[in-house]
């Protein structure tokens, strides 16, 4: 028998898959600050967009397929 394969905790409080299975992740730069931002970049960065391709491997390891 070998060892279970951990979930990555940062990894999961971060990312969270969708029903097709891409990585999807909040945007940076809205937590403080913002005011200083445009109302158009602000409106921009609200709610998720997906992870770029190159780092879909690399989450979905790290996951080991949980997500909320």
């Amino acid at each position: 028998m070998g060892t279970k394969i951990k979930t990555h905790k940062g990894t999961k409080k971060r990312f969270r898959l969708s029903a097709k299975g891409k990585a999807m992740h909040r945007q940076s730069g809205t937590s403080h600050l913002a005011k200083g931002l445009s109302k158009k970049r602000r409106r921009n960065l609200r709610g998720t967009t997906a992870v770029a391709e190159c780092m879909e491997p690399t989450i979905h390891a790290a996951l080991n397929g949980n997500s909320y």
